[in-house]
């Protein structure tokens, strides 16, 4: 089962959730059974909380839902729940997946795991896969002081085997055996790789999941590009928090505002989220200082929690008065250092999402020439969440999607992923894995020069593989999505706080 964190969480509430405090109060719901109580309890939250929760029939039956284990029966549940509201746009559920039809998009129950990686650790393999065709799979990203790194493995590289199996797909689906196979391979604490260089050798090796600090800013430089233009590229890999990511993002772009940069490249093509603080904090950077003051985004959330009426939560938190007003969801433009840009290029795939989504989105009506968006259809989720303790010793953490994020013009929708190329064309490119990150002739980023130095992208970029039919372009994109559940954190913490209520 896929297990897709995509968007907002609230920063505090998550840290608070990995932390497991036993003294939080009991669910509202007494079962004849912790499960039991459990599932009802999440029933009473999602009618109370859940963005969409007018369309949850008063019929549904928590209890009918069951699984391999508590944290499975629970998530079976959410599923269901996350059905019901329909999007009028296309028909289909506002949380239908295509990689995992039936299953939720956005909202889900964990153990406290999601808030790991955000805080700026890492405890997994340090390096991530994607596929550029149905039997090219490679290594997109390595980080530094990981097992990946420690055992040379380099974006761009070949996998031909993991764990001595196929990596050839055939469907692109989470049931596909490829991705199967892989994916339990990723859920182990070791993985075996057989790997082929640029200069065709091979050698296999073993990573282990190990501990280690994230350093979420790949590469930044400076580019002078054939017209004399100076453009800051950015390579973002996951939204920490900025007490971790901070100094490493002030380092970039005090390099970009010495240097007078006149355009920035922003790659956010893995990048699926994290804490929205820091992403508010790059966006500040990014702004004019004509907008200092101004909104940058505001949160919605449903009608009963606008009015107070949450009773369920309130066993839960201190909730001040107005928490979840409008008023108080609006959040400003800040403006920090020196640059007064007047457009930004977002290098992205169906692997950005959530935070990576809220940048791009708030900057586009805030900066003169607004956006140009490179690469492929992002993942799709303008809504968030805040995460609601569960069990009698809170062992469970529950997700359902609270709220909507709409930038200053009053624009959320790309539910269905941000389209690249939607006023040039030439913009909708595949993933280009085998140049490193910040190479000048790496398809993505070579689009974006051509485009600053000419105006257009028809001639820039060199792509590892030429798809013939849209079909093929959503295969490869729905693999993707599958691999990125098993491979790293994905979703938007926001900042607020609410004090957990103790016994």
């Amino acid at each position: 089962m896929k297990r897709n964190l995509f968007f907002s969480m609230l920063l505090a509430l998550a840290f608070t959730s990995c932390k497991k405090d036993k003294q939080i109060t009991t669910d509202p719901v007494q079962g004849s059974s912790e499960l039991d109580k459990m599932r009802d309890s999440l029933y009473q939250y999602a009618k109370e909380e859940y963005l969409w929760y007018d369309a949850i029939p008063n019929t549904f039956n928590p209890q009918s839902y069951s699984g391999s284990s508590d944290l499975t029966a629970l998530q079976s549940e959410i599923d269901a729940i996350s059905q019901f509201k329909k999007n009028p746009t296309t028909g289909q559920a506002y949380e239908y997946n295509a990689a995992y039809p039936g299953e939720s998009k956005y909202s889900y129950v964990d153990g406290g795991e999601a808030a790991t990686s955000i805080g700026g650790t890492g405890g997994d393999f340090g390096f991530a896969l994607t596929y550029v065709a149905t039997n090219d799979l490679r290594v997109r990203y390595v980080f530094p002081g990981s097992s990946a790194a420690s055992q040379n493995l380099v974006r761009g590289y070949k996998v031909t085997a993991v764990d001595d199996a196929s990596v050839t797909l055939t469907t692109g689906t989470s049931t596909d055996p490829a991705l199967v196979a892989i994916n339990k391979s990723l859920s182990n604490n070791s993985i075996k790789l057989t790997l082929q260089r640029p200069d065709g050798t091979s050698f296999t090796t073993t990573v282990s999941k190990t501990t280690y600090t994230i350093n979420p800013v790949i590469k930044y430089k400076v580019v002078t590009t054939t017209s004399g233009k100076k453009v800051g590229y950015f390579a973002f890999s996951r939204f920490t928090t900025l007490d971790n990511a901070k100094t490493k993002i002030d380092e970039a772009f005090n390099s970009f505002a010495a240097s007078n940069i006149d355009e920035i490249v922003v790659d956010l093509r893995y990048n699926g989220g994290g804490a929205v603080e820091t992403s508010e904090y790059i966006a500040n950077y990014m702004v004019p200082a004509s907008k200092n003051g101004s909104t940058m985004f505001t949160e919605y959330f449903n009608d009963k929690l606008q009015k107070g009426d949450y009773p369920f939560l309130a066993k839960k938190y201190s909730i001040p008065a107005g928490y979840f007003n409008q008023a108080n969801n609006t959040y400003k433009f800040a403006k920090v250092g020196g640059l007064n840009l007047s457009r930004a290029f977002f290098l992205v795939t169906g692997s950005t999402a959530s935070a990576s989504e809220l940048l791009i989105n708030n900057l586009q009506p805030a900066l003169p020439q607004g956006v140009q968006i490179i690469g492929r259809t992002t993942y799709g989720k303008p809504v968030g969440f805040f995460g609601i303790p569960l069990g009698n010793k809170s062992q469970y953490d529950v997700y359902l999607a609270e709220f909507e994020s709409q930038n200053s013009a009053g624009k959320a929708d790309f539910y269905q992923g941000m389209v690249p190329g939607s006023n040039f064309a030439g913009a909708d490119v595949a993933d280009d894995v085998t140049k490193d990150f910040g190479d000048t002739s790496e398809g993505l980023f070579a689009k974006a020069l051509n485009f600053i130095d000419k105006g257009n992208y028809a001639t820039a970029g060199l792509q590892t593989l030429s798809l013939q039919s849209t079909s093929e372009k959503n295969q490869l994109r729905n693999a993707n999505i599958v691999l990125d559940v098993k491979q790293q954190f994905s979703g938007s913490v926001h900042t607020k706080d609410l004090k957990r209520l103790q016994k």
